[in-house]
């Protein structure tokens, strides 16, 4: 994996970066001496953080290509280049499955896996460019390592984002390219995600999915709930150290290995029943040869 050391002096783009794991990724960027662009659909939040922040605001809609490519062309006017790309736009509003319209798979869909695509085909060109290299992030989540019930469609997407990053750092890695990559897989998350449906558009309302504060839940108050500029600590780490997946919470590391676990527990009885078949076919055909 290629790392990306020296961030002083370099620029920045995080999209959802107005509020929550964004802006705190944004924030340690900063304090690396990044230049940094913070862009995001909600445009008074945009210009709130940039002000605070001392970054540079664009508004885009990740969802849509033409709006993520205005995005690349303006950062290229205003800073001639580009390092690091943080693909971290996302929606997080539950529903069942057989709840969910098509309405909200667009919706879930154009924001958490195509800002990613987006994302990464508009600026990947661009960070080849550099001769010192650049690397790409893109948040992921727990729930892109194991399932949980009532958030099919938020683990779709976040399953698709983790499949995506690894491929393209090992297809990046083949390469010999000096572009790394990160998925980042938070845990809980101090953030606006529990109002997502403040952004969602007009063309997509209608359906299952609703917003929920898991923070103020039974089950969310046992949790340990970070704040966002922790997770940038861990992102600018993992920029820095070129690892592929960039962890916040190691004691959840039991939920995947459950899933890892019974995942193994199938080939084992896939492999079993094989040997069961393959054993009573040469018993069956023993048998056959024998008779008179």
């Amino acid at each position: 994996m290629s790392r990306f050391e020296n961030l002083a002096g370099k620029v920045a783009v995080v999209t959802g970066g107005a509020s929550g794991i964004g802006r705190g990724i944004a924030s340690r960027l900063i304090a690396q001496g990044m230049r940094v662009v913070i862009a995001d659909v909600e445009q008074k939040a945009l210009d709130s953080a940039a002000s605070a922040l001392g970054a540079t605001g664009i508004r885009v809609d990740v969802s849509s290509l033409e709006s993520v490519r205005s995005l690349a062309s303006e950062v290229q006017r205003q800073f001639g280049a580009v390092h690091v790309v943080c693909n971290n736009a996302g929606v997080g509003s539950v529903a069942r499955l057989e709840d969910m319209t098509s309405a909200d798979w667009h919706w879930m869909l154009g924001v958490n896996l195509w800002g990613v695509i987006h994302g990464t085909n508009v600026f990947l060109r661009l960070l080849k460019e550099n001769a010192e290299g650049g690397h790409i992030v893109n948040t992921a989540s727990m729930g892109g390592l194991a399932t949980l019930p009532g958030l099919g469609g938020y683990t779709t997407t976040k399953f698709a984002v983790v499949a995506f990053s690894e491929t393209l750092a090992a297809e990046l890695e083949s390469e010999g390219s000096r572009v790394g990559v990160t998925v980042l897989c938070p845990g809980p998350v101090r953030s606006n995600i529990k109002t997502s449906h403040r952004n969602r558009p007009a063309s997509l309302l209608g359906g299952g999915l609703v917003d929920s504060d898991l923070e103020q839940s039974e089950e969310g108050r046992a949790m340990p709930w970070l704040d966002p500029e922790q997770v940038g600590d861990v992102v600018v780490q993992a920029i820095q150290r070129g690892d592929l997946y960039a962890l916040t919470h190691p004691e959840m590391a039991g939920i995947p290995a459950a899933r890892h676990a019974r995942i193994a527990a199938a080939f084992e009885a896939a492999a079993a029943r094989l040997i069961s078949a393959t054993s009573n076919a040469r018993t069956d055909a023993s048998t056959t040869d024998s008779t008179p």
